[in-house]
């Protein structure tokens, strides 16, 4: 039955998604079908999977191989079709439109209000000659400014964007830089109205980089989480390893393998950092004996250039880290055999809908029986995927909230950062671990990222997909199989 409505919840994104790209005309409709050839497997594989059909791992490498090349060359002839059009964001047609707009100005760096107006009591006001340096960046071709308002040592200046915003970004920032060196940083950002807005403000509101308590912090929570994941992998062995520590050699393996897709996940965000030269506090891991560790909160420590940025740097994390335990996971199914290390009741395979489907596909008639012998890698890439899921929830400051708002920007992020409590809460009544997570979420992760310092630029169309697709991942992994789909798929004695 839940297959069934997720089935239906998809095609009826698909069916609004044309409905959006019909007025777009050619290229609206060349975009949807993208959509649809990325889709197109996933809703194949899980419907049949929902009728008692089980495909085979050859037709669903064959599935995923062909609507990759069906979206390569959709994805071409888009960009054939885009190419042909005139560019309607060229430099000459923006200054033409400000010239036309700019009439009844007096210059192009004349705004509504010659002097800024009076700071709030309590609030320092950004002084009149860095205030005039900073008018003189604008332009009739980049950003034609109206108003000034004093805003927390800065100034927002509002007006019409008249360009791209990151060609426009990117000649007001090296202006600013040419007049007042590193003094300020400029935010390109959508204002109250809904209009872009330029931002300013000292560099001294810059992040600060981590105190030393909170990397003794930091180091601390490590320790406890390395304690957390062993004494897990001990109670998967069915003992208490904080009592029986002479069994240390015994947890090791498992204890490990847990760090291991930890450690994936924090080098994919460290890794993607760096190439957008963006700074990154210490991890601080979050130890919880259930699964060894919810993850890790890791704050910026740096202002971060665009929402391509924050998207690249949020996906790494739980890409690599998913892509590490799937790993394991495939691993541990390949060399499960009968007489295998652990053995897990069938019914375990209901509580992952990836899980399950994977190793049906992997062990076939194996899960009718009763209890599964696996490899302890099938624990271990489990646990890890259950890791990287939760992290993957679009909340806040977590990996997946940070995606949801590179994407879709602050307004959508913060509803589902909403729902997404909303359902853990009532995901507690079932499972109490929803609950400890989500009082983490309240506690420590639910504001979102400030702004990038060009908000406005979205990231690709690729990107936007692959923030999908994961958050599809996410969803799989987290979501258990229905008793009667189980049945049908043969999971369970």
């Amino acid at each position: 039955m839940i297959t069934a409505v997720i089935l239906l919840v998809a095609l009826a994104i698909l069916g609004w998604g044309l409905y959006r790209a019909i007025p777009l005309g050619k290229p609206g409709v060349l975009g949807w079908l993208q959509s649809v050839a990325l889709m197109l497997p996933w809703l194949l594989f899980f419907g049949s999977l929902a009728m008692g059909i089980s495909i085979s791992l050859a037709g669903v490498l064959s599935l995923l191989v062909g609507s990759t090349l069906v979206y390569i060359a959709l994805g071409r002839w888009l960009r054939d079709l885009v190419g042909s059009q005139p560019d309607l964001s060229k430099p000459e047609v923006a200054k033409a439109e400000a010239e036309s707009a700019s009439s009844h100005a007096t210059s192009p760096h004349t705004t509504e209000k010659p002097q800024s107006e009076p700071a709030k009591e309590g609030v320092p006001s950004i002084p009149a000659a860095d205030l005039q340096a900073i008018r003189n960046i604008f332009g009739i071709d980049t950003f034609f400014a109206v108003e000034a308002i004093p805003y927390n040592e800065g100034a927002i200046f509002k007006g019409n964007l008249r360009g791209d915003p990151q060609l426009t970004y990117d000649r007001l920032s090296a202006q600013l830089k040419q007049h007042l060196d590193d003094r300020y940083r400029l935010f390109l950002v959508e204002g109250m109205e809904d209009k872009p807005v330029v931002v300013v403000l000292p560099s001294s509101s810059d992040p600060k980089p981590a105190t030393l308590t909170q990397i003794l912090l930091a180091v601390g929570l490590g320790l406890a989480t390395i304690a957390t994941c062993l004494e897990t992998a001990g109670i998967m062995l069915g003992f208490d390893l904080f009592t029986a520590p002479a069994r240390l050699q015994e947890v090791l393996p498992i204890g490990i393998g847990i760090l291991l897709t930890l450690a994936a996940h924090e080098m994919g965000h460290w890794v993607l950092a760096k190439r957008h030269q963006a700074r990154l506090s210490p991890p601080f891991f979050l130890p919880v004996l259930q699964i060894g560790s919810f993850g890790a909160i890791t704050r910026f420590a740096s202002l971060l250039p665009s929402r391509t940025a924050l998207f690249d740097i949020a996906f790494a994390g739980p890409a690599l880290g998913g892509l590490t335990a799937l790993g394991m996971l495939f691993v541990g199914l390949f060399l499960s055999h009968q007489g295998s290390y652990f053995q897990l009741p069938s019914e375990f395979f209901q509580g992952s809908l990836l899980v399950g489907a994977i190793a049906k596909i992997a062990l076939g008639k194996a899960l009718l029986q009763p209890i599964v012998d696996v490899h302890p890698f099938v624990v271990i890439g489990w646990l890890g995927l259950v890791i990287t899921a939760i992290n993957l929830l679009p909340a806040g400051q977590l990996d997946g909230g940070r995606i949801m708002q590179s994407i879709y920007g602050r307004k959508v992020a913060a509803r589902t950062t909403v729902g997404t409590l909303i359902l853990l809460g009532l995901a507690a009544l079932v499972n109490p671990l929803a609950l400890y997570w989500a009082i983490a979420i309240l506690f420590l992760q639910r504001d979102l990222e400030r702004p990038a310092l060009n908000e406005l630029t979205e990231p690709s169309d690729i990107r936007a997909i692959l923030g999908l697709l994961i958050l599809l991942f996410m969803v799989v992994t987290l979501l258990p199989i229905p008793p009667s789909l189980a049945g049908h798929l043969g999971i369970g004695g």
